[in-house]
């Protein structure tokens, strides 16, 4: 009986051999993995056009250095400085585009019509593409919200307006006419504003111009001396309340010192005069 059932079984054995050896041969597969590439992020354009027509350049994500150990106590400490990206108006605000947004009935028109030195301005197609003037922060404010913007930071526009490299002027070091509208000399390089773009020689690293001179900028911060002792290491928006918002930039009227990048201003939010305008910034 048991051998009988071991030749049974070996019998089965041999069968099972003899119908696998008849299959045919598997094919061989050969197994490609291939890495995974994490996607390199699409720059963003370096200048763009926003809808009401307002060219903008791009300032890139990233540190830089803010305020200066040569400039006034409020400019005290340097400080190491994130932000996100983010598009700056490439000039000035002029009389032409904040007509657009009096026109739409989205902004009240500037508080004078004249500037210094001239009885017609705003309104005059000959100072179309100077910048605008007599506008209080919340006029400046409400023009940006209009265009689907917003005034610059502080650490913003001295970006903006200096790059990485700690220049003290948006195009380097050292300053004179043929690079700024200031009061480089004894009546002033003009005495009273010039069309936007006119200094080639004084953009900045990212392209923006009349980050010196021309007319100062409102920006959307309040004002504190003290602030850069302690603020925010990545994207501050400068102090939750005060009494002054921050200017910067220096106009036509204002010294070498006073249109340095790193320079710090501050009016009340209802001031307006004919060295004061503003630009705009948006995120991506």
């Amino acid at each position: 009986m048991h051998t009988l059932k071991a030749l049974f079984v070996f019998a089965v054995l041999i069968v099972a051999f003899v119908l696998v050896a008849c299959q045919p041969a598997a094919a061989t597969v050969t197994l490609t993995i291939t890495p995974y590439i994490t996607p390199t992020p699409t720059p963003y354009p370096a200048v763009i056009t926003d809808p009401p027509g307002v060219e903008m350049v791009l300032v890139p994500a990233g540190e830089f250095s803010m305020g200066s150990e040569n400039g006034d106590s409020d400019e005290k400490p340097v400080h190491t400085v994130y932000l996100d990206a983010f598009y700056i108006d490439k000039y000035e605000v002029t009389n032409v585009f904040y007509a657009a947004c009096v026109l739409a009935d989205a902004c009240q028109p500037p508080k004078e019509t004249r500037s210094d030195t001239r009885t017609s301005y705003y309104g005059n197609s000959e100072y179309a593409d100077y910048p605008v003037i007599y506008v209080d922060w919340n006029m400046a404010k409400a023009y940006c919200e209009w265009r689907g913007a917003r005034l610059p930071s502080e650490a913003e526009w001295e970006k903006a307006a200096r790059g990485t490299d700690g220049r003290t002027y948006p195009w380097g070091e050292g300053v004179d006419c043929s690079h700024a509208n200031y009061w480089g000399q004894s009546n002033g390089c003009v005495g009273d504003t010039s069309p936007v773009g006119s200094y080639e020689s004084g953009k900045s690293f990212y392209g923006a111009y009349d980050m010196a001179g021309n007319v100062c900028e409102w920006v959307a911060d309040w004002y504190d001396s003290s602030y850069y002792f302690g603020s925010p290491s990545s994207n501050p928006q400068g102090p939750s309340l005060g009494e002054y918002r921050v200017v910067r930039g220096g106009s036509w009227g204002a010294d070498e010192n006073l249109v340095r990048a790193s320079d710090r201003a501050w009016a009340e939010p209802s001031r307006f005069s004919g060295h004061l305008g503003f630009r705009c910034s948006r995120s991506p």
